[in-house]
């Protein structure tokens, strides 16, 4: 087994073709969708507004770094597509951002007396 990284993925999409009671559920749930709640987990967290044009889920994964960014966002998006599937919400146009959160550089300001 090669070395693991972290990723941090954000995948993107837009609401497409949603019933009317998968409309009235997320409207039911918006608060609970905002940006207090904006998280990474290995489930991914759903972010959206009331108006339902965008939406975006953000997930933790764990992989292979040789595997690479590509492979994270395809993880990221499969793992968006089965939970709106499982929810049963229509969409279109997935788009992932990666970030290898071991590779990220950190810049510590220095303390200054």
């Amino acid at each position: 087994m090669g070395t693991q990284h972290t990723y941090r993925v954000i995948v993107r999409g837009t609401w497409d073709g949603l019933t009317d009671e998968a409309r009235d559920r997320l409207l039911a749930e918006v608060d609970d969708h905002g940006l207090a709640g904006m998280r990474f987990t290995p489930e991914g967290s759903l972010t959206y507004d009331a108006a339902l044009k965008h939406f975006s889920y953000r997930f933790t994964v764990v992989s292979e770094a040789a595997d690479g960014e590509e492979m994270a966002a395809a993880i990221a998006e499969d793992r968006a597509e089965s939970a709106l599937r499982e929810l049963g919400h229509g969409y279109r146009a997935l788009k992932s951002t990666v970030t290898d959160m071991d590779t990220m550089k950190v810049n510590h300001k220095s303390r200054r007396s």
